[in-house]
């Protein structure tokens, strides 16, 4: 088995049983214990598991050390975890091989990239995080923007108006946010209205995932209004009345269990500094 498919396969183990000593891995990937040990060093150096004494263990749900980005990032992944991995998988569900779907750089639409994993599909995606995570553990073909990457807001963000999202078009957008409210959805931070506005342009649906905490926060900046959002993903402590008001707004809403339970589907009408080369598609390095 060539390196990388087999440290694929080896986040892929670690994701099903969280932990497993070196003996375990040679036993599941048919391969030496040197060739298990280089594998779990040259993923720990990428931040992608956590080397224990003996072994290895996953890093998702649980916090991760980013290496490109800020305390708040690793603190909001934490906030209302189970609540986000639903909303994630069930986002991740929606995805049809052979897409090309948009995906930002949010806390729960990072939690996509575990569920991801057996996919084939074009993502376009302006988060570093992402990207590095699914070129390691998937097939997918990864598509970033080139610029610079702001590690407080995970994403990468071009100076020039031509970069290279005006030449993809995607099915679906799936999109974290700061709030959610009637005037639309709302960010607290300039560089993320400007980042994002690009790419809500480039999809023909877009899909948003919020727990049910984002109906509660405000901010002083307004992305898109409800009439371009196709679909809401949320939990189900999303009161009856923020899911009724935007179902008068013609837009879909799914509520999901936080345990990761089947979504129950409510029947609604349905409204149609850092830098590097700009088109980069990558690919893991040996």
């Amino acid at each position: 088995m060539v390196n990388h498919k087999r440290r694929k396969r080896l986040l892929k183990l670690l994701a099903e049983h969280q932990t497993a000593t070196v003996q375990q891995l040679v036993e599941w990937l048919n391969a030496s214990p040197a060739t298990v040990r280089r594998d779990i060093s040259w993923l720990a150096g990428r931040n992608l598991l956590t080397r224990t004494r003996g072994g290895a263990e996953n890093l998702l749900p649980k916090t991760r050390q980013f290496p490109l980005t800020s305390e708040t990032f690793q603190n909001n992944i934490q906030c209302f975890a189970s609540r986000k991995r639903a909303i994630a998988r069930h986002a991740a569900g929606m995805c049809n091989d052979g897409e090309t779907i948009i995906i930002n750089g949010g806390t729960t639409t990072f939690m996509m990239a575990e569920f991801l994993t057996e996919k084939q599909l074009k993502i376009l995606t302006n988060s570093f995080l992402m990207a590095e995570r699914l070129l390691v553990s998937s097939e997918n073909e990864i598509i970033v923007p080139g610029g610079r990457v702001y590690r407080e807001q995970n994403v990468i963000l071009s100076p020039f108006d031509n970069d290279i999202t005006q030449h993809h078009y995607a099915t679906k957008m799936f999109m974290s946010v700061y709030g959610l409210s009637l005037l639309g959805l709302m960010e607290a931070d300039p560089l993320l209205i400007q980042a994002e506005k690009r790419l809500i342009s480039q999809a023909e649906e877009l899909v948003v995932l919020a727990d049910s905490s984002k109906f509660a926060r405000k901010a002083g900046l307004i992305l898109c209004g409800l009439d371009r959002v196709s679909t809401v993903i949320t939990d189900t402590d999303a009161s009856d009345k923020a899911v009724q008001l935007l179902e008068q707004y013609g837009v879909k809403v799914v509520t999901v269990e936080p345990d990761g339970e089947m979504p129950a589907l409510r029947t609604t009408r349905y409204s149609p500094q850092y830098d590097f080369q700009s088109a980069a598609l990558m690919e893991i390095s040996h």
